[in-house]
């Protein structure tokens, strides 16, 4: 008998048509019919095996039907979630089209289909990256297979068929990770870089749980709790530019476990920063973006902030020098008028209304990287460059503006070359799986699932919670006495803060 089949919001009928082989009823032009209830669509499909049956059914694709047409069918009539059908558009338009598009379904072979791999990977594609398109391939030639268009899927492949033997073909770059003085030392660097230590707190709170950066960035106010994190909702950035608030990736809603100096250091800088709502949800998040919403609001030159740091003095001070000089001690005053020389700092630096939220390429690219090598990345027509330094105080002042690189006497040296904020998570994975954390926990803290027999029937106690948290306490404060003795202040205000309970203890 045949059934009706829930596709979105439609019905489709589904028949027969030999052993391990199933049909969709169609039109004369060999679209599908969409049902709007499931009664007629099951009547439909019974009807079709009928036909079967009598033996006066033939094959619906016996008309040519080009791939471009029918992909564009299929992904009209998905219903998936946003990031997942703007990852499966960028597939088919840019990667599957161009080869694949002029092409009559039955005309696709393996070897056309190897050969396009094999002019992908001439291109430069990462192995990595042409599975995940190969895999769209295979699932759209699927539904052929299962509509009656093809009797076969020339997109699957068998274990082990066109590899070496003894090689992988996926296997890519090892994925480069840190300890816990790696986050300390990247955190402050990029609080330098920003001129704020809201991304001080955002990569130790990345580093030290393990949250995705979708994740991270649409972190929440109200999902932050004594010795918690709630991870309910994240912030998946659209092609588009915008941030769609949706679960986290695979439904992973959990909550992550916080020692004490974490939650003292969020809710601290939530009590600090007092975020309001933002205007593209009408949500509060803990972080914010740390450039102008409108990036020609931004010029170029050292902040007011920056001078501070300089002189190692309060932003107060600096804005009472400029505006009120003969309320500031001589000795105040002149410290400060050498900080405005040496950085070129020039008064009335507008930087705009901030952006709610961090965009991904412009955090990892002008935060994240920097302060994990050293080096700004290349940015026409200038390439790559160090990041220019004045040495005092510890670990220097990044300068900016024009002749920046001419007045610099500093620069960094690399932290883990080629760590990605992502990287941080496979940090994580790592400090644990180092300290014997259970598997179990591990992908709890996550937002992994194991669905083998071991991992049901292992369960997470309260003591195994306790031993990882007194980990995580014990590399943290391992990790502020080795900044400690290297220098015993920071020009990251709360860094500074931490490095003189640290002295006192």
């Amino acid at each position: 008998m045949g059934y009706a089949e829930k596709r979105g919001n439609y019905w489709r009928g589904r028949y027969k048509i030999e052993t391990g082989r199933y049909g969709t009823v169609t039109d004369s032009t060999g679209a599908t019919i969409r049902f709007s209830n499931k009664r007629d669509a099951k009547k439909a499909a019974d009807d079709a095996e009928a036909k079967v049956r009598t033996g006066i059914w033939r094959v619906p694709s016996s008309g040519k039907v080009a791939f471009g047409v029918y992909a564009s069918d299929w992904y009209a009539r998905q219903d998936l979630a946003a990031s997942t059908m703007q990852n499966y558009k960028r597939h088919i338009e840019e990667h599957l089209m161009p080869s694949f598009e002029t092409k009559d379904l039955h005309e696709i072979s393996a070897a056309g289909i190897m050969a396009w791999e094999k002019g992908e990977r001439a291109r430069g594609y990462a192995e990595s990256s042409i599975k995940t398109w190969r895999s769209t391939l295979h699932l759209i030639l699927e539904d052929a297979v299962e509509e009656g268009l093809l009797t076969s899927n020339p997109a699957a492949r068998r274990r082990g068929r066109g590899r070496r033997a003894g090689r992988s073909r996926n296997r890519g770059p090892e994925k480069k990770v840190t300890d816990a003085l790696g986050i300390l030392l990247i955190a402050e660097r990029a609080a330098l870089l920003s001129g704020r230590d809201d991304e001080f707190v955002a990569v130790v709170t990345k580093g030290y749980t393990g949250m995705r950066w979708g994740e991270l960035v649409g972190l929440e106010t109200e999902y932050v709790r004594p010795n918690s994190i709630r991870v309910e909702w994240q912030l998946y950035e659209l092609d588009t530019g915008e941030l769609l608030r949706c679960p986290p990736k695979d439904d992973s809603h959990r909550t992550v476990d916080t020692p004490d100096w974490l939650s003292r250091l969020l809710s601290e800088h939530i009590a600090r920063t007092q975020p309001k709502p933002c205007p593209c949800h009408g949500r509060t998040y803990v972080f914010s973006g740390h450039r102008p919403a409108n990036r020609s609001a931004s010029t170029p030159g050292a902040k007011l902030v920056d001078v501070a740091r300089r002189a190692d003095v309060s932003t107060g001070t600096v804005s009472n020098v400029l505006n009120r000089p003969e309320t500031v001690p001589s000795a105040t005053r002149e410290k400060v008028e050498a900080a405005i020389a040496d950085l070129g700092y020039v008064r009335g630096h507008a930087v705009g209304e901030r952006a709610a939220h961090w965009r991904r390429t412009g955090f990892a690219t002008w935060l994240f990287q920097p302060a994990v090598s050293g080096w700004y990345p290349t940015k026409a027509p200038a390439e790559p460059r160090p990041v220019p330094l004045l040495a005092d105080p510890w670990p220097g002042v990044p300068i900016r503006g024009r002749g920046a690189h001419a007045r610099a006497n500093w620069s960094w040296l690399p932290i883990a070359k080629g760590l990605t904020p992502h990287g941080l998570r496979h940090s994580h994975k790592t400090f644990m799986a180092e300290r014997g954390t259970p598997p179990k926990l591990m992908d709890e803290r996550l937002g992994h699932e194991d669905g083998s027999v071991q991992a049901r029937y292992t369960h997470i106690t309260r003591w195994m919670r306790q031993r990882l948290l007194n980990d995580l306490t014990g590399a943290w404060e391992a990790s502020l006495h080795a900044r400690w003795s290297m220098n015993q202040s920071s020009p990251v205000n709360v860094l500074g803060r931490l490095l003189r309970a640290c002295a006192d203890r």
